[in-house]
Protein backbone atom coordinates (compact mmCIF):
# COMPACT_ATOMS: atom_id res chain seq x y z
CA UNK A 1 0.00 0.00 0.00
CA UNK A 2 1.50 3.66 -0.40
CA UNK A 3 2.84 5.01 2.42
CA UNK A 4 1.54 9.38 2.94
CA UNK A 5 4.44 9.08 5.62
CA UNK A 6 6.73 11.91 4.10
CA UNK A 7 9.38 11.09 7.21
CA UNK A 8 9.27 7.54 5.99
CA UNK A 9 10.37 8.29 2.65
CA UNK A 10 13.12 10.77 4.02
CA UNK A 11 14.40 8.14 6.18
CA UNK A 12 14.69 5.78 3.29
CA UNK A 13 16.54 8.27 1.38
CA UNK A 14 18.69 9.01 3.99
CA UNK A 15 19.46 6.14 4.97
CA UNK A 16 22.78 5.57 3.19
CA UNK A 17 25.57 7.31 1.60
CA UNK A 18 25.73 8.62 -0.92
CA UNK A 19 22.35 9.25 -1.27
CA UNK A 20 22.35 8.29 -5.31
CA UNK A 21 24.52 7.05 -7.44
CA UNK A 22 25.35 9.56 -10.06
CA UNK A 23 23.22 9.58 -12.88
CA UNK A 24 24.04 11.42 -16.73
CA UNK A 25 21.25 14.00 -17.09
CA UNK A 26 19.33 14.04 -20.34
CA UNK A 27 17.31 17.07 -21.31
CA UNK A 28 14.27 15.99 -22.95
CA UNK A 29 12.68 18.58 -25.44
CA UNK A 30 8.78 19.33 -24.48
CA UNK A 31 6.45 19.54 -27.27
CA UNK A 32 3.90 22.78 -26.80
CA UNK A 33 0.33 22.62 -27.27
CA UNK A 34 -1.98 25.96 -26.77
CA UNK A 35 0.00 27.58 -24.05
CA UNK A 36 1.27 24.50 -22.42
CA UNK A 37 4.41 22.68 -22.64
CA UNK A 38 4.20 18.74 -22.25
CA UNK A 39 5.71 15.64 -23.37
CA UNK A 40 4.33 12.15 -23.00
CA UNK A 41 5.55 9.96 -19.99
CA UNK A 42 6.97 7.55 -22.33
CA UNK A 43 9.73 9.00 -23.84
CA UNK A 44 11.47 10.39 -19.86
CA UNK A 45 10.35 6.47 -18.79
CA UNK A 46 12.80 5.14 -21.07
CA UNK A 47 15.14 7.29 -20.43
CA UNK A 48 14.83 6.23 -16.58
CA UNK A 49 14.25 2.45 -17.57
CA UNK A 50 18.15 2.97 -19.32
CA UNK A 51 19.80 4.52 -16.05
CA UNK A 52 19.68 8.11 -16.68
CA UNK A 53 17.98 11.10 -14.72
CA UNK A 54 15.75 13.36 -17.18
CA UNK A 55 14.84 17.09 -17.05
CA UNK A 56 12.26 19.16 -19.62
CA UNK A 57 13.47 21.52 -22.05
CA UNK A 58 10.95 23.95 -23.29
CA UNK A 59 10.42 25.76 -25.96
CA UNK A 60 12.14 28.81 -25.19
CA UNK A 61 14.98 30.59 -27.81
CA UNK A 62 16.61 33.15 -25.34
CA UNK A 63 20.00 32.45 -25.85
CA UNK A 64 20.65 32.51 -21.85
CA UNK A 65 18.82 29.94 -21.37
CA UNK A 66 19.86 27.56 -23.91
CA UNK A 67 23.48 27.44 -22.90
CA UNK A 68 22.95 27.68 -19.57
CA UNK A 69 20.61 24.21 -20.03
CA UNK A 70 23.42 23.05 -22.51
CA UNK A 71 25.88 23.51 -19.68
CA UNK A 72 24.34 21.09 -17.16
CA UNK A 73 23.03 18.39 -19.10
CA UNK A 74 24.87 15.09 -20.41
CA UNK A 75 22.75 14.24 -23.13
CA UNK A 76 19.99 15.41 -25.48
CA UNK A 77 16.80 14.07 -26.53
CA UNK A 78 14.57 15.51 -29.45
CA UNK A 79 11.33 14.40 -28.77
CA UNK A 80 8.66 13.86 -31.75
CA UNK A 81 5.61 16.65 -32.66
CA UNK A 82 4.30 18.65 -35.03
CA UNK A 83 5.74 19.60 -38.78
CA UNK A 84 9.00 22.09 -39.04
CA UNK A 85 7.88 25.26 -40.95
CA UNK A 86 9.44 25.13 -44.41
CA UNK A 87 10.61 28.51 -43.89
CA UNK A 88 13.88 27.34 -42.45
CA UNK A 89 14.43 25.45 -45.19
CA UNK A 90 14.19 28.16 -48.00
CA UNK A 91 10.61 26.63 -49.36
CA UNK A 92 6.99 27.76 -49.63
CA UNK A 93 4.95 25.44 -47.50
CA UNK A 94 3.13 22.41 -49.82
CA UNK A 95 -0.68 22.09 -50.12
CA UNK A 96 -0.07 18.61 -47.72
CA UNK A 97 1.90 20.69 -45.11
CA UNK A 98 0.74 19.60 -41.51
CA UNK A 99 0.23 21.36 -38.70
CA UNK A 100 3.07 23.58 -38.09
CA UNK A 101 4.82 23.84 -33.42
CA UNK A 102 6.22 27.55 -34.46
CA UNK A 103 6.79 27.91 -30.50
CA UNK A 104 9.70 24.40 -30.84
CA UNK A 105 11.25 25.34 -34.17
CA UNK A 106 13.70 28.11 -33.72
CA UNK A 107 14.36 27.00 -30.12
CA UNK A 108 15.24 23.34 -30.86
CA UNK A 109 17.07 24.38 -34.16
CA UNK A 110 19.05 26.41 -32.03
CA UNK A 111 19.69 23.76 -29.44
CA UNK A 112 20.77 21.06 -31.44
CA UNK A 113 23.66 23.69 -33.69
CA UNK A 114 24.73 24.29 -29.90
CA UNK A 115 24.72 20.78 -28.69
CA UNK A 116 26.32 19.73 -31.81
CA UNK A 117 28.99 22.21 -31.20
CA UNK A 118 29.81 20.90 -27.27
CA UNK A 119 29.85 17.23 -28.36
CA UNK A 120 27.00 16.40 -26.38
CA UNK A 121 25.29 13.16 -27.30
CA UNK A 122 22.46 13.85 -29.56
CA UNK A 123 19.29 11.15 -29.92
CA UNK A 124 16.10 12.51 -32.23
CA UNK A 125 13.12 11.05 -32.41
CA UNK A 126 10.48 11.55 -35.65
CA UNK A 127 10.57 15.34 -35.77
CA UNK A 128 13.90 14.84 -33.61
CA UNK A 129 15.49 13.29 -36.24
CA UNK A 130 14.26 16.14 -39.21
CA UNK A 131 15.24 18.83 -36.96
CA UNK A 132 18.87 17.22 -36.85
CA UNK A 133 18.71 16.80 -40.72
CA UNK A 134 17.93 20.94 -41.02
CA UNK A 135 19.77 22.15 -38.20
CA UNK A 136 23.14 20.09 -39.47
CA UNK A 137 23.05 20.94 -43.03
CA UNK A 138 20.42 18.42 -44.60
CA UNK A 139 16.77 18.71 -45.86
CA UNK A 140 13.52 17.08 -45.26
CA UNK A 141 10.54 16.28 -47.55
CA UNK A 142 7.39 18.43 -46.16
CA UNK A 143 5.41 15.29 -47.70
CA UNK A 144 6.52 12.16 -48.45
CA UNK A 145 3.17 11.20 -50.27
CA UNK A 146 1.85 8.43 -51.43
CA UNK A 147 4.13 5.39 -51.06
CA UNK A 148 4.06 1.52 -50.59
CA UNK A 149 4.46 1.63 -47.21
CA UNK A 150 1.77 3.81 -44.62
CA UNK A 151 3.94 6.12 -42.69
CA UNK A 152 0.79 6.87 -40.59
CA UNK A 153 -0.26 3.81 -38.66
CA UNK A 154 -3.18 4.33 -37.08
CA UNK A 155 -3.15 1.11 -34.57
CA UNK A 156 -1.73 1.89 -31.39
CA UNK A 157 1.33 3.31 -31.15
CA UNK A 158 3.05 0.62 -29.25
CA UNK A 159 2.44 -2.08 -32.60
CA UNK A 160 4.97 -2.42 -35.12
CA UNK A 161 3.05 -1.63 -38.56
CA UNK A 162 6.31 -1.59 -40.90
CA UNK A 163 10.09 -2.93 -41.21
CA UNK A 164 13.46 -1.30 -41.86
CA UNK A 165 16.28 -2.71 -42.97
CA UNK A 166 19.65 -1.75 -41.23
CA UNK A 167 22.90 -1.00 -42.16
CA UNK A 168 25.37 -3.36 -40.79
CA UNK A 169 27.92 -0.47 -40.05
CA UNK A 170 26.30 1.13 -38.40
CA UNK A 171 25.31 2.03 -34.83
CA UNK A 172 22.11 0.81 -34.70
CA UNK A 173 23.17 -2.51 -35.99
CA UNK A 174 25.62 -2.51 -33.05
CA UNK A 175 22.64 -2.31 -30.51
CA UNK A 176 20.30 -4.84 -32.11
CA UNK A 177 22.69 -7.58 -34.07
CA UNK A 178 19.68 -7.50 -36.67
CA UNK A 179 19.62 -6.78 -40.26
CA UNK A 180 15.98 -5.92 -40.50
CA UNK A 181 13.80 -4.25 -37.50
CA UNK A 182 9.87 -4.01 -36.92
CA UNK A 183 9.13 -0.29 -35.87
CA UNK A 184 6.03 1.97 -35.40
CA UNK A 185 5.24 4.39 -37.63
CA UNK A 186 3.66 8.11 -36.83
CA UNK A 187 4.92 10.52 -40.01
CA UNK A 188 4.05 12.47 -42.84
CA UNK A 189 7.35 14.16 -43.25
CA UNK A 190 10.72 12.67 -43.51
CA UNK A 191 14.69 13.60 -44.06
CA UNK A 192 14.98 13.92 -47.88
CA UNK A 193 19.15 14.57 -47.77
CA UNK A 194 21.56 13.75 -44.20
CA UNK A 195 24.09 16.03 -45.35
CA UNK A 196 27.74 15.61 -45.02
CA UNK A 197 27.75 15.62 -40.55
CA UNK A 198 25.57 12.27 -41.25
CA UNK A 199 25.24 8.95 -43.60
CA UNK A 200 21.82 7.02 -43.73
CA UNK A 201 21.89 3.86 -41.61
CA UNK A 202 18.29 2.33 -42.30
CA UNK A 203 15.55 2.50 -45.02
CA UNK A 204 12.03 1.60 -44.97
CA UNK A 205 11.49 -0.94 -48.27
CA UNK A 206 9.92 2.08 -50.03
CA UNK A 207 13.11 4.25 -49.62
CA UNK A 208 12.00 6.53 -47.18
CA UNK A 209 14.92 7.08 -44.21
CA UNK A 210 14.63 5.80 -41.48
CA UNK A 211 17.98 6.44 -39.40
CA UNK A 212 21.46 8.46 -39.50
CA UNK A 213 24.52 8.64 -37.80
CA UNK A 214 27.18 10.95 -37.73
CA UNK A 215 29.92 10.96 -40.29
CA UNK A 216 32.54 12.17 -37.80
CA UNK A 217 32.37 9.27 -34.89
CA UNK A 218 30.36 11.73 -32.97
CA UNK A 219 27.92 10.24 -30.69
CA UNK A 220 24.66 12.07 -32.59
CA UNK A 221 22.06 9.33 -33.96
CA UNK A 222 18.81 10.03 -35.29
CA UNK A 223 15.80 7.40 -35.91
CA UNK A 224 12.21 8.69 -37.90
CA UNK A 225 9.98 5.32 -35.67
CA UNK A 226 8.79 6.45 -31.89
CA UNK A 227 10.84 3.98 -30.05
CA UNK A 228 9.17 5.35 -26.68
CA UNK A 229 6.56 2.97 -27.04
CA UNK A 230 8.15 0.11 -27.89
CA UNK A 231 8.75 -0.76 -24.64
CA UNK A 232 11.94 -2.99 -24.41
CA UNK A 233 11.99 -2.99 -27.96
CA UNK A 234 12.84 0.07 -28.23
CA UNK A 235 15.14 0.32 -24.50
CA UNK A 236 18.61 -0.01 -26.84
CA UNK A 237 18.26 3.21 -28.37
CA UNK A 238 17.72 4.65 -24.83
CA UNK A 239 20.26 2.72 -23.41
CA UNK A 240 22.74 4.17 -25.96
CA UNK A 241 22.25 7.24 -25.00
CA UNK A 242 22.55 7.39 -21.74
CA UNK A 243 25.38 5.22 -21.94
CA UNK A 244 27.28 8.28 -24.57
CA UNK A 245 26.18 10.44 -21.76
CA UNK A 246 27.60 8.81 -19.01
CA UNK A 247 30.89 9.07 -20.92
CA UNK A 248 30.42 12.90 -22.10
CA UNK A 249 30.18 13.53 -18.32
CA UNK A 250 32.78 12.26 -17.44
CA UNK A 251 34.94 13.58 -19.96
CA UNK A 252 33.33 16.82 -18.75
CA UNK A 253 34.65 16.23 -15.06
CA UNK A 254 38.23 15.24 -15.65
CA UNK A 255 38.44 18.80 -18.46
CA UNK A 256 37.24 20.58 -15.29
CA UNK A 257 40.27 19.77 -13.09
CA UNK A 258 42.77 18.63 -15.26
CA UNK A 259 45.11 20.96 -17.18
CA UNK A 260 44.23 20.58 -21.66
CA UNK A 261 46.85 21.59 -23.43
CA UNK A 262 47.37 22.12 -27.71
CA UNK A 263 50.70 22.06 -28.15
CA UNK A 264 50.87 23.55 -31.80
CA UNK A 265 48.32 25.77 -33.79
CA UNK A 266 48.74 28.48 -36.84
CA UNK A 267 46.20 30.98 -35.81
CA UNK A 268 48.05 33.81 -36.22
CA UNK A 269 48.44 32.74 -39.90
CA UNK A 270 44.54 34.02 -40.63
CA UNK A 271 45.88 37.58 -38.65
CA UNK A 272 46.15 39.18 -42.41
CA UNK A 273 42.55 38.19 -42.91
CA UNK A 274 41.31 40.31 -39.81
CA UNK A 275 39.84 37.58 -37.56
CA UNK A 276 37.82 37.95 -34.39
CA UNK A 277 39.29 35.72 -31.91
CA UNK A 278 36.38 36.71 -29.67
CA UNK A 279 33.73 35.69 -32.01
CA UNK A 280 32.90 32.30 -33.03
CA UNK A 281 34.98 32.92 -36.32
CA UNK A 282 34.48 30.45 -39.62
CA UNK A 283 37.78 31.18 -40.99
CA UNK A 284 40.13 30.19 -37.91
CA UNK A 285 39.71 27.12 -36.25
CA UNK A 286 40.81 28.10 -32.52
CA UNK A 287 39.16 31.02 -30.99
CA UNK A 288 37.41 31.82 -27.70
CA UNK A 289 33.79 30.36 -28.18
CA UNK A 290 35.63 26.78 -29.72
CA UNK A 291 37.83 26.73 -26.73
CA UNK A 292 35.43 27.13 -24.40
CA UNK A 293 33.47 24.76 -26.70
CA UNK A 294 35.84 22.00 -26.50
CA UNK A 295 36.99 23.11 -23.12
CA UNK A 296 40.40 22.97 -23.96
CA UNK A 297 42.39 25.44 -21.98
CA UNK A 298 45.54 26.70 -23.63
CA UNK A 299 46.49 26.75 -26.65
CA UNK A 300 50.33 26.91 -27.83
CA UNK A 301 49.97 30.03 -30.50
CA UNK A 302 53.01 29.86 -33.01
CA UNK A 303 54.67 32.50 -35.48
CA UNK A 304 55.39 30.33 -38.19
CA UNK A 305 58.16 31.58 -40.53
CA UNK A 306 57.96 30.50 -44.07
CA UNK A 307 60.84 29.64 -45.38
CA UNK A 308 62.56 31.05 -49.33
CA UNK A 309 63.87 28.93 -51.33
CA UNK A 310 66.77 30.10 -53.29
CA UNK A 311 66.49 33.29 -54.77
CA UNK A 312 62.98 34.21 -52.78
CA UNK A 313 63.11 37.27 -50.23
CA UNK A 314 61.16 36.78 -46.74
CA UNK A 315 59.11 39.57 -47.55
CA UNK A 316 58.04 38.38 -50.88
CA UNK A 317 56.59 35.49 -48.21
CA UNK A 318 54.52 36.81 -45.76
CA UNK A 319 51.37 39.39 -46.07
CA UNK A 320 52.93 41.96 -43.66
CA UNK A 321 55.85 44.51 -44.45
CA UNK A 322 58.22 43.83 -42.35
CA UNK A 323 62.19 43.89 -42.81
CA UNK A 324 63.39 40.95 -41.42
CA UNK A 325 62.12 36.92 -40.08
CA UNK A 326 63.04 38.73 -36.49
CA UNK A 327 60.27 41.55 -37.26
CA UNK A 328 58.00 39.40 -38.70
CA UNK A 329 57.94 36.93 -35.26
CA UNK A 330 57.92 40.20 -33.02
CA UNK A 331 55.01 41.92 -35.06
CA UNK A 332 53.25 38.05 -34.33
CA UNK A 333 54.06 38.52 -30.91
CA UNK A 334 52.86 41.85 -30.67
CA UNK A 335 49.29 41.21 -32.47
CA UNK A 336 48.99 37.92 -29.86
CA UNK A 337 49.46 40.37 -26.77
CA UNK A 338 46.93 42.49 -28.44
CA UNK A 339 44.19 39.82 -28.45
CA UNK A 340 44.74 38.82 -25.05
CA UNK A 341 44.71 42.37 -23.76
CA UNK A 342 41.80 43.21 -25.35
CA UNK A 343 40.50 39.79 -23.76
CA UNK A 344 42.13 40.07 -20.53
CA UNK A 345 38.90 38.83 -18.47
CA UNK A 346 38.49 35.63 -20.28
CA UNK A 347 42.18 35.49 -21.80
CA UNK A 348 45.74 35.78 -20.66
CA UNK A 349 49.43 34.74 -21.29
CA UNK A 350 51.23 32.01 -20.18
CA UNK A 351 54.70 31.68 -20.09
CA UNK A 352 55.66 28.78 -17.31
CA UNK A 353 52.94 25.77 -16.07
CA UNK A 354 52.30 27.65 -12.93
CA UNK A 355 50.73 30.70 -14.78
CA UNK A 356 48.97 28.29 -16.99
CA UNK A 357 47.72 26.47 -13.73
CA UNK A 358 46.97 30.02 -11.96
CA UNK A 359 45.06 30.91 -15.70
CA UNK A 360 42.77 27.57 -15.02
CA UNK A 361 41.99 28.66 -11.45
CA UNK A 362 40.82 31.86 -12.92
CA UNK A 363 38.10 30.47 -15.50
CA UNK A 364 40.51 32.29 -18.19
CA UNK A 365 41.82 30.35 -21.10
CA UNK A 366 45.52 30.52 -21.82
CA UNK A 367 47.93 31.10 -24.85
CA UNK A 368 51.40 29.91 -24.67
CA UNK A 369 53.89 31.53 -27.78
CA UNK A 370 56.02 29.67 -30.08
CA UNK A 371 58.21 29.71 -32.72
CA UNK A 372 57.39 27.56 -35.68
CA UNK A 373 61.03 27.57 -37.63
CA UNK A 374 64.66 29.30 -36.43
CA UNK A 375 64.75 31.63 -39.10
CA UNK A 376 63.37 33.79 -36.71
CA UNK A 377 65.78 34.24 -35.25
CA UNK A 378 67.65 36.24 -38.18
CA UNK A 379 71.29 34.24 -38.00
CA UNK A 380 71.84 35.59 -34.53
CA UNK A 381 72.26 33.92 -31.26
CA UNK A 382 71.53 37.29 -29.37
CA UNK A 383 68.08 36.71 -30.82
CA UNK A 384 67.00 33.31 -28.46
CA UNK A 385 67.65 35.68 -25.34
CA UNK A 386 65.30 38.20 -27.32
CA UNK A 387 62.74 35.89 -27.67
CA UNK A 388 63.54 34.17 -24.45
CA UNK A 389 62.34 37.97 -22.61
CA UNK A 390 58.78 37.91 -24.78
CA UNK A 391 58.11 34.29 -23.43
CA UNK A 392 58.84 31.69 -25.73
CA UNK A 393 58.50 28.62 -24.91
CA UNK A 394 59.66 26.42 -27.76
CA UNK A 395 61.50 27.05 -31.20
CA UNK A 396 60.74 24.63 -33.88
CA UNK A 397 64.31 24.86 -35.40
CA UNK A 398 63.05 24.80 -38.95
CA UNK A 399 60.42 23.97 -40.97
CA UNK A 400 59.95 22.64 -44.59
CA UNK A 401 63.70 23.73 -46.26
CA UNK A 402 66.75 23.51 -45.05
CA UNK A 403 67.84 26.71 -42.61
CA UNK A 404 71.10 28.55 -41.02
CA UNK A 405 70.46 25.99 -38.15
CA UNK A 406 69.81 22.57 -39.58
CA UNK A 407 68.00 20.74 -42.05
CA UNK A 408 64.58 19.72 -42.86
CA UNK A 409 62.76 16.79 -43.30
CA UNK A 410 62.00 18.20 -46.42
CA UNK A 411 65.39 19.43 -47.06
CA UNK A 412 68.32 18.83 -49.22
CA UNK A 413 70.69 18.11 -46.53
CA UNK A 414 72.59 21.50 -46.61
CA UNK A 415 74.73 20.88 -43.47
CA UNK A 416 74.14 16.78 -42.99
CA UNK A 417 72.37 17.65 -39.75
CA UNK A 418 72.83 20.34 -37.55
CA UNK A 419 74.78 23.40 -38.47
CA UNK A 420 77.48 24.53 -36.24
CA UNK A 421 75.44 27.56 -35.69
CA UNK A 422 72.07 25.62 -34.61
CA UNK A 423 74.72 23.70 -31.87
CA UNK A 424 74.83 27.03 -30.38
CA UNK A 425 71.45 27.96 -30.67
CA UNK A 426 70.44 24.81 -29.10
CA UNK A 427 72.82 25.56 -26.14
CA UNK A 428 71.61 28.67 -26.02
CA UNK A 429 68.05 27.62 -25.59
CA UNK A 430 68.87 25.48 -23.63
CA UNK A 431 70.82 27.57 -21.15
CA UNK A 432 67.38 30.16 -21.06
CA UNK A 433 65.43 27.83 -20.87
CA UNK A 434 63.94 27.57 -24.41
CA UNK A 435 62.85 23.97 -25.58
CA UNK A 436 64.07 22.68 -28.65
CA UNK A 437 61.60 21.39 -30.94
CA UNK A 438 62.54 19.00 -33.55
CA UNK A 439 58.92 18.62 -35.67
CA UNK A 440 59.83 19.24 -39.40
CA UNK A 441 63.67 18.36 -38.16
CA UNK A 442 65.54 15.62 -40.37
CA UNK A 443 66.43 12.56 -39.19
CA UNK A 444 70.16 13.65 -38.78
CA UNK A 445 69.12 16.83 -37.23
CA UNK A 446 67.11 14.98 -35.13
CA UNK A 447 69.46 12.78 -33.54
CA UNK A 448 72.37 15.74 -33.58
CA UNK A 449 69.80 17.95 -31.78
CA UNK A 450 69.55 15.11 -28.96
CA UNK A 451 72.98 14.66 -28.52
CA UNK A 452 73.91 18.15 -28.42
CA UNK A 453 71.18 19.40 -25.80
CA UNK A 454 71.58 18.94 -22.04
CA UNK A 455 67.63 18.94 -21.91
CA UNK A 456 64.92 16.42 -23.26
CA UNK A 457 63.81 17.64 -26.43
CA UNK A 458 60.09 18.09 -28.10
CA UNK A 459 58.54 17.22 -31.28
CA UNK A 460 55.26 19.48 -31.05
CA UNK A 461 53.48 18.31 -33.86
CA UNK A 462 55.00 14.59 -35.22
CA UNK A 463 53.19 11.22 -36.37
CA UNK A 464 54.33 7.53 -36.90
CA UNK A 465 56.22 6.69 -39.52
CA UNK A 466 55.65 3.19 -39.31
CA UNK A 467 51.11 4.07 -39.35
CA UNK A 468 52.45 6.63 -42.56
CA UNK A 469 55.38 6.65 -44.27
CA UNK A 470 55.95 10.49 -45.04
CA UNK A 471 59.62 12.19 -43.87
CA UNK A 472 57.46 14.26 -41.85
CA UNK A 473 56.99 11.55 -39.52
CA UNK A 474 59.13 9.87 -36.56
CA UNK A 475 60.28 6.35 -37.14
CA UNK A 476 60.51 3.79 -34.15
CA UNK A 477 63.70 4.60 -33.48
CA UNK A 478 62.86 7.98 -32.98
CA UNK A 479 60.47 7.74 -31.21
CA UNK A 480 62.38 5.25 -28.91
CA UNK A 481 65.78 7.99 -28.66
CA UNK A 482 63.39 10.66 -27.80
CA UNK A 483 62.16 8.98 -24.75
CA UNK A 484 65.18 7.87 -23.68
CA UNK A 485 65.80 11.43 -23.27
CA UNK A 486 62.90 11.81 -21.13
CA UNK A 487 61.18 14.01 -24.58
CA UNK A 488 57.75 13.92 -25.87
CA UNK A 489 56.13 13.44 -29.27
CA UNK A 490 52.80 14.61 -29.94
CA UNK A 491 50.19 13.48 -32.37
CA UNK A 492 49.03 15.46 -34.65
CA UNK A 493 46.14 16.19 -37.21
CA UNK A 494 47.31 16.90 -40.37
CA UNK A 495 45.60 14.33 -42.59
CA UNK A 496 48.99 13.98 -44.69
CA UNK A 497 50.97 12.66 -41.50
CA UNK A 498 48.10 10.55 -40.31
CA UNK A 499 47.28 8.56 -43.46
CA UNK A 500 48.66 8.33 -47.06
CA UNK A 501 45.04 7.46 -48.91
CA UNK A 502 41.84 7.68 -47.86
CA UNK A 503 40.01 9.88 -45.30
CA UNK A 504 41.58 10.60 -42.31
CA UNK A 505 40.04 10.60 -38.90
CA UNK A 506 40.03 11.04 -35.52
CA UNK A 507 40.32 7.19 -35.29
CA UNK A 508 43.90 7.43 -37.24
CA UNK A 509 44.82 10.32 -34.55
CA UNK A 510 43.92 7.44 -31.86
CA UNK A 511 45.89 4.62 -33.57
CA UNK A 512 49.39 6.99 -33.94
CA UNK A 513 48.82 8.25 -30.27
CA UNK A 514 48.58 4.71 -29.30
CA UNK A 515 51.37 3.35 -31.35
CA UNK A 516 53.66 6.18 -29.70
CA UNK A 517 52.62 4.91 -26.10
CA UNK A 518 53.36 1.17 -27.45
CA UNK A 519 56.88 2.41 -28.63
CA UNK A 520 58.04 5.15 -25.82
CA UNK A 521 55.28 4.62 -22.81
CA UNK A 522 52.21 6.80 -21.63
CA UNK A 523 54.59 9.20 -20.01
CA UNK A 524 55.89 11.01 -24.03
CA UNK A 525 52.92 11.59 -25.98
CA UNK A 526 50.37 14.27 -25.98
CA UNK A 527 48.72 16.72 -28.57
CA UNK A 528 48.99 19.08 -30.97
CA UNK A 529 46.88 19.58 -33.26
CA UNK A 530 47.98 22.02 -36.10
CA UNK A 531 44.82 23.79 -36.36
CA UNK A 532 44.83 26.46 -38.67
CA UNK A 533 47.63 25.09 -40.58
CA UNK A 534 46.05 22.18 -42.28
CA UNK A 535 45.39 20.24 -39.11
CA UNK A 536 42.16 19.15 -38.74
CA UNK A 537 40.29 16.09 -39.35
CA UNK A 538 36.55 14.60 -39.30
CA UNK A 539 35.69 13.76 -35.33
CA UNK A 540 38.43 16.35 -34.47
CA UNK A 541 38.07 19.29 -36.84
CA UNK A 542 38.79 22.25 -34.48
CA UNK A 543 39.21 23.50 -31.26
CA UNK A 544 35.44 23.39 -30.52
CA UNK A 545 35.93 19.41 -30.85
CA UNK A 546 38.74 18.90 -28.18
CA UNK A 547 36.88 16.93 -25.43
CA UNK A 548 36.05 14.66 -28.34
CA UNK A 549 39.65 13.15 -28.47
CA UNK A 550 38.67 12.61 -24.66
CA UNK A 551 35.79 10.55 -25.45
CA UNK A 552 37.66 8.78 -27.92
CA UNK A 553 40.05 7.64 -25.22
CA UNK A 554 37.77 7.36 -22.36
CA UNK A 555 35.78 4.69 -25.14
CA UNK A 556 39.75 3.13 -25.53
CA UNK A 557 40.03 2.46 -21.51
CA UNK A 558 42.20 4.90 -20.86
CA UNK A 559 42.45 6.05 -16.83
CA UNK A 560 42.04 9.32 -15.94
CA UNK A 561 45.85 9.68 -15.10
CA UNK A 562 46.92 8.78 -18.49
CA UNK A 563 44.86 10.96 -20.10
CA UNK A 564 45.90 14.22 -18.15
CA UNK A 565 49.00 12.85 -19.06
CA UNK A 566 48.37 13.12 -23.19
CA UNK A 567 46.96 16.41 -22.64
CA UNK A 568 49.55 18.47 -21.56
CA UNK A 569 50.86 17.05 -18.01
CA UNK A 570 53.37 15.25 -19.82
CA UNK A 571 54.83 18.51 -21.82
CA UNK A 572 54.33 20.38 -18.74
CA UNK A 573 56.95 17.84 -16.82
CA UNK A 574 59.85 19.10 -19.64
CA UNK A 575 58.82 22.15 -19.74
CA UNK A 576 59.52 22.56 -16.07
CA UNK A 577 62.93 20.49 -16.51
CA UNK A 578 64.26 22.88 -19.20
CA UNK A 579 63.08 26.10 -17.30
CA UNK A 580 63.93 24.74 -13.79
CA UNK A 581 67.84 24.17 -15.64
CA UNK A 582 67.69 28.07 -16.58
CA UNK A 583 67.01 29.13 -13.10
CA UNK A 584 69.73 27.14 -11.97
CA UNK A 585 72.24 28.74 -14.30
CA UNK A 586 71.11 32.18 -13.36
CA UNK A 587 71.88 31.10 -10.16
CA UNK A 588 75.49 29.42 -11.00
CA UNK A 589 75.91 32.57 -13.17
Amino acid sequence: MESFDLEAHLSTLYASYPEAPQQPLIGITANFRGEEACLREKYYDQVVKAGGSSVLIPPVADKNVLLNILERIDGLLLSGGADINPLWLDEEPVPQMGEINAARDLSELLLIRLAFNRQIPILGICRGIQAMAIALGGSIAQDIGQTSVKHSQEGGRGEPTHSVTIDENSTVYTLYQEKKLFVNSVHHQAVSKAGNRFRVTAKASDGIIEAIESTEHKAVLGVQWHPEWLGKDGLPLFQWLVSQAENFHTAKRLHSHMLTLDTHCDTPMFFPEDIDFMKRDPKILVDLHKMTEGRLDATTMVAYLPQPKAGESFASKVAFPVSSPTEYADLIFDKIETIVRENSRYLGLARSPEQLYKLKRQGRKAIVLGIENGLALGGDLSNVAHFAQRGITYITLCHNGDNDICDSARGNGTHGGVSDFGAKVIAEMNRLGIMVDLSHGGEKSFYDALDISRMPIVCSHSNCKELCDVPRNLTDDQLRALARKGGVAHTTLYKGFLRKEGQASILDAVAHLEHAIKIMGIEHVGIGTDFDGDGGVPGMADASEAIAFTLQLLRHRYNEEDIARIWGKNWLRVMTEVQAACENQTLRT
